[in-house]
């Protein structure tokens, strides 16, 4: 379809999915950058060769892909116009985003207690990447919980439905993309020792 066809409203959408693509595409090269440092740094003489991602972080990975299938659910119950449905998805998205967080402040607890901190004299580059990266990609979460409290005060406000969606699609093409995200740095992260 030609980006300058349908009604301005349309046009405005595709031009709102467009700039949002253009932020995921972004943030993609952020963490390839980060990736990329961190491949580099392997052949560093204090990288550490055997080192095990924490169990939070297993954890949290569970998650935030559970989030994905509430926030599936809930698109579906609003294209029904099942705002039942769509009140439960969208408060257990947001619950399980926010324990996610938790998960991977929990993983930082582990790394602490196994004797790895961010800097100092207990620090290494290896697990400083890790914080790194853990981190960015927390400040993401946020961003994602942040617009999920928005779309969840639109709904309570009876702004979407099953013909207005934008902003709900908005909000979930996001938190899908940081799911993914955190599904791929954890695979990463976690057979990098195998796979370089």
């Amino acid at each position: 379809m030609d980006l300058t066809e349908g009604t301005q409203e349309e046009k405005q959408n595709r031009s709102k999915k467009m700039m949002l693509w253009f932020g995921i595409g972004s943030l993609i090269m952020t963490f390839a950058g980060l990736i990329s440092a961190f491949i580099v740094s392997r052949k560093r003489e204090d990288w550490l060769e055997d080192f095990q991602l924490p169990n939070a972080f297993l954890i949290s990975l569970i998650l935030i892909i559970v989030s994905s299938v509430t926030l599936i659910v809930a698109k579906k119950a609003l294209k029904q116009n099942n705002l039942q449905g769509v009140t439960i998805g969208l408060l257990f998205t947001f619950v399980l985003g926010v324990a996610f967080i938790y998960n991977q402040f929990a993983g930082f607890g582990e790394l602490i207690e196994a004797g790895y901190n961010f800097t100092g004299p207990t620090s290494n580059v290896t697990v400083s990447f890790i914080y790194i990266i853990a981190v960015v990609h927390i400040a993401h979460v946020i961003a994602g919980l942040i617009a999920l409290i928005v779309v969840i005060y639109n709904h309570f406000k009876k702004k979407y439905n099953s013909e207005n969606m934008l902003g709900f699609e908005l909000a979930s093409i996001f938190w899908h993309f940081v799911d993914i995200l955190w599904v791929v740095l954890f695979l990463f992260l976690y057979f990098f020792r195998y796979i370089i």
